[in-house]
């Protein structure tokens, strides 16, 4: 599908600044953020009796190298330790989620390219356990870019995904998808399947760029597709406080998505790229460090703004 420039920053700014809805904070802290915002008190969420129906949230930015894996696994883990269940569904041909819960892309027997691609493979069959309790694994590999070409031929190409996952919707309360960085139709998959959508933004000017783009694709998706779909939420990410540079981003950031960005931000720290090397969220792998805080927050912060 494809997708139009928007015309000039102001447009862009005005037209972002749409269509925002986040719950009011339950409460104020006198310190502001990092956002230039007071940060809210988000309340430890009680645990659920029940499990379902799960929230779908697609983890999406075109650009690479802007946190959606991070954020997958360590929003995954930070909702499990508050007693959701959790599916991760890796929906990069390049693995990287796999990869980062200590999984072997060669190895694999099932992916979720078997999942869309044939009919005798169910839900159950490629579901693995992620090695954290409450969460659980959608693993994929190289394969699936085959998907993408053969899903141009399918009858409700766009629908695949959504339909392979419906029977997972009573098991788990939130299913977090991570895409892979273009918006191509296996994006547009996830959108589709998706409730809302997150976006991991790295706090630098580039970055920034290509939201308007993208935001252009979800309102296309939402047109034509999906009516239900909303936009959860943009997170800063990689942040340095210690620079005029991040700063000013976060600040133009507010400035055109408004209360749409996330209070929580996340703040660079080598932790993050240790813990992947060594498979694990950062929940587990350095459980009192200010980068599994942040998760732990931006969990918290979901949850309110998803109204459970």
């Amino acid at each position: 599908m494809t997708t139009g420039h928007s015309h000039g920053e102001a447009d862009s700014a005005a037209q972002l600044a749409l269509d925002v809805t986040t719950a009011p904070p339950t409460a104020a802290v006198d310190k502001p953020g990092p956002t230039g915002r007071t940060v809210p008190d988000f309340p430890v969420p009680a645990a659920p009796t029940t499990h379902g129906p799960a929230r779908v949230v697609a983890m999406c930015n075109q650009k690479g190298g802007v946190g959606k894996t991070t954020t997958t696994i360590n929003l995954g883990a930070a909702l499990a330790e508050y007693g959701r269940k959790v599916l991760l569904v890796d929906f990069d041909p390049q693995g990287s989620l796999s990869v980062g819960l200590g999984l072997n892309p060669h190895t694999m027997e099932l992916t979720i390219y078997n999942l869309l691609m044939q009919d005798d493979v169910e839900l159950a069959d490629v579901v693995v356990p992620s090695g954290i309790d409450g969460m659980d694994l959608l693993p994929s590999n190289i394969d699936l870019a085959g998907a993408e070409v053969q899903l141009v031929n399918e009858v409700a190409r766009e629908q695949t995904l959504a339909r392979v996952l419906r029977p997972a919707l009573a098991s788990y309360d939130v299913i977090l998808i991570d895409c892979q960085p273009s918006l191509g139709l296996l994006t547009v998959n996830a959108l589709t399947a998706s409730d809302g959508v997150l976006v991991p933004l790295e706090c630098e000017y580039f970055a920034l760029r290509g939201v308007a783009l993208l935001k252009n694709t979800i309102d296309k998706v939402r047109a034509r597709l999906n009516p239900d779909l909303v936009i959860d939420g943009v997170l800063g990410t990689m942040f340095d406080g210690r620079t005029l540079h991040g700063r000013e981003v976060m600040e133009r950031l507010v400035e055109a998505w408004g209360d749409k960005v996330f209070h929580t931000v996340i703040r660079r720290t080598v932790k993050f790229s240790d813990s992947t090397v060594a498979g694990e969220p950062i929940t587990t792998y350095a459980s009192t460090s200010g980068g599994a805080e942040q998760y732990r927050q931006l969990a918290r912060e979901c949850v309110v703004r998803w109204g459970r």
